[in-house]
């Protein structure tokens, strides 16, 4: 099985960001263009896209994954809509294990989304399904893995994200403060 590491990774392929920081802004991408793309990803990764060559089908399978799963993240999160919904059209099964257990195992006939579904249906079963968010900064909107205590985390990095929406926040709250405090012209 995968680390959460290699799922957030796969859901970040996908980069929304288009914050400006420190003068710069950020271009949005698509790392998944083709499937030489997506053949270096999975090399990165070290996953193995068996014995046939990728084809664009395979890239638009590894979209379609990706983009149930940051889906469920948004309903998530506003819903509390468990994870099995992304995942209804990756069949499940049981299989003996090494050790003598069972595993949840995919079978799509792709070795590599097999491992990404078997990843994310392990840990939506162990519970730490419910740590993987997207930023809630609507210009941001990375997956990150929530290691704060509470499981309650917002930001990607609270000293960017969050740092961001408070500053923007108390300017706000600060500037209606000064309407409401500045007298009123005489009527």
């Amino acid at each position: 099985m995968l680390s959460l590491k290699v799922v957030e990774d796969f859901l970040n392929t996908l980069d929304e960001r288009t914050f400006t920081r420190h003068g710069e802004s950020h271009v949005p991408g698509e790392r998944l263009t083709s499937p030489r793309a997506l053949a270096d990803w999975l090399a990165a990764h070290d996953l193995s896209s068996g014995d046939t060559p990728l084809r664009t089908a395979d890239v638009e399978a590894a979209i379609a994954l990706r983009t149930a799963l940051r889906q469920a993240l948004v309903v998530d999160a506003e819903t509390e809509v468990e994870v099995a919904s992304a995942l209804r059209d990756y069949p499940l099964r049981l299989v003996p294990d090494a050790s003598g257990g069972l595993r949840i195992a995919a079978a799509s006939g792709r070795p590599w989304l097999d491992a990404v579904v078997e990843t994310v249906a392990g840990s939506a079963a162990r519970g730490d399904w419910a740590r993987v968010k997207l930023c809630a900064a609507p210009d941001c909107r990375w997956a990150f893995y929530d290691t704060s205590r509470n499981g309650r985390g917002r930001w990607c990095a609270m000293e960017i994200c969050g740092n961001r929406h408070k500053t923007r926040t108390y300017r706000e709250r600060r500037h209606h403060g000064d309407r409401e405090a500045s007298p009123r012209p005489p009527s």
